[in-house]
């Protein structure tokens, strides 16, 4: 495609899987659920699951688990001498009341306190976990500039960024991926969003892909949510997913997956996987980590891609 705007650096190279580590310590960056979630033994031992499984890319962030997920992965690192690629972001408060946002000064802060409890000089890709209206651009981008030059990122990015969002970091800076929600139930990037950044070569990567598990059929029409799910826990924006159109969307896709011998959860996954650069994975066992190793063998067309995505409104 031709644009007319002046040629970027080259696609950052991402990994089509990444563990999220968002409940180790905690639920999130919620303040309210830290010390939550998984214990540091669990978290462990997933990350193990995960990297026998092939998946070597760690998503975490400063605030999840209030810094409980990054020391969990810093003990991992060093208990079994292998180093991940590593994600890690920063924008929300460490606890309850303490500072947040996008200040150049606070930004050199965080980093250098995730690397501490990372137990590394370096992370592959560094985001800002959300977009900052009290800091212009330019000197939160200019603090992300200074942290590639000293070496201490090996690229940075934006996360839950709409599109004039994006465009702004764009025009500031060179982010060189964005994360964001994107699932077969939750598709508002795909207008603006995703053609943003075919044009400037700007990796994509999903979080959520499986919408909070609303895609892998364990919530039925008419039942209590299972305990110690995510609607019982932290039901945020997916409450809005309890309704009979969302139902019938689901039975549909549980019928296709059935017709081609697969998992819902893995088909959802693999949808996600056709039309993204990366998607971001975030189980509690490792036997969740199934469906996503599943989805890496199922095969789509393009018109399957827009079937599938036509079972939901």
């Amino acid at each position: 495609m031709t644009t007319g705007a002046a040629p970027g650096p080259p696609a950052l190279r991402v990994s089509r899987i990444a563990l999220g580590c968002g409940n180790f310590g905690g639920i999130g960056s919620a303040p309210e659920f830290f010390g939550a979630g998984l214990t540091e033994d669990q978290a462990l031992e997933l990350m193990d699951a995960a990297w026998q499984a092939g998946i070597t890319h760690f998503d975490t962030a400063d605030a999840y688990g209030g810094g409980r997920s990054e020391q969990a992965i810093g003990r991992w690192i060093a208990s079994r001498g292998v180093r991940p690629r590593l994600t890690t972001k920063t924008y929300n408060p460490m606890r309850a009341g303490a500072d947040h946002g996008l200040k150049p000064e606070r930004i050199a802060r965080q980093l250098r306190a995730s690397l501490d409890r990372l137990g590394v000089g370096q992370v592959d890709l560094y985001l800002a976990h959300e977009f900052d209206p009290d800091v212009p651009v330019p000197e939160s981008l200019g603090a992300f500039d200074a942290a590639l030059a000293d070496g201490l990122i090996g690229a940075y990015g934006v996360s839950n960024f709409d599109a004039p969002q994006l465009a702004a970091a764009l025009a500031a800076g060179m982010p060189r991926a964005v994360q964001n929600s994107y699932s077969l139930l939750d598709r508002r990037d795909q207008t603006e969003v995703l053609p943003l950044c075919a044009e400037r070569q700007v990796a994509y990567l999903a979080f959520s892909p499986l919408a909070g598990g609303w895609l892998t059929g364990k919530y039925r029409r008419g039942e209590a949510y299972p305990a110690g799910s995510r609607m019982t826990q932290r039901p945020g924006g997916y409450a809005r997913y309890n309704d009979d159109a969302v139902f019938d969307s689901l039975d549909a896709l549980a019928d296709e997956a059935a017709s081609r011998g697969v998992s819902m959860a893995g088909l959802a996954f693999a949808w996600v996987l056709h039309r993204c650069d990366g998607a971001v994975s975030g189980p509690n066992r490792a036997a969740q980590l199934d469906p996503v190793l599943e989805a890496m063998h199922i095969d789509l067309t393009n018109e399957d891609v827009e079937r599938i995505g036509g079972f939901f409104p």
